[in-house]
């Protein structure tokens, strides 16, 4: 069996907005993100929400996007998470990268300058465009309409 081809992608530059932090890095050699840190020491009480800045901005390149993930040992072990996960990164933004993160615990959670909060993936956006039609094309199956909770 042979090995799967890596597929490549351009660089993305990374500005670095705060000298003292471990830039955003894939920890291993198989992770799909990296880890993002804070760029503050905050807390967030049980059921808060905070804007929290990472201390860096990049420019992904045209043609692909970042997505803002939660990272599970947060999540798992404090109820941390990013509450619009995804959040989304579009290729034109140049701004410092923040994380909208939340508590959905019982407990008061504190981020330390420098831990990691969340991960960045970045991905391709396929070229599509939306068409107006007046009817839409049966799907693959009997769906149809039925939305939340169809499949039982």
């Amino acid at each position: 069996m042979s090995s799967p081809v890596p597929l490549s992608f351009p660089d993305v530059p990374l500005l670095r907005l705060d000298p003292d932090l471990e830039a955003p890095r894939r920890v291993r050699g198989g992770d799909a993100a990296a880890d993002l840190p804070s760029r503050v020491d905050c807390s967030l009480e049980p059921g808060e929400r905070l804007v929290v800045p990472t201390g860096f901005a990049v420019a992904i390149p045209e043609g692909a996007c970042g997505l803002v993930l939660p990272r599970s040992g947060l999540a798992a072990n404090h109820g941390l998470t990013v509450l619009n996960a995804p959040g989304l990164i579009d290729s034109g933004y140049r701004g410092e990268i923040k994380v909208i993160m939340t508590n959905a615990g019982s407990e008061r959670v504190r981020i330390e300058r420098g831990q990691r909060i969340a991960q960045l993936l970045v991905l391709p956006v396929p070229a599509l465009a939306f068409v107006e039609v007046d009817e839409l094309p049966p799907g693959p199956d009997d769906r149809g309409s039925d939305g939340f909770g169809s499949s039982g």
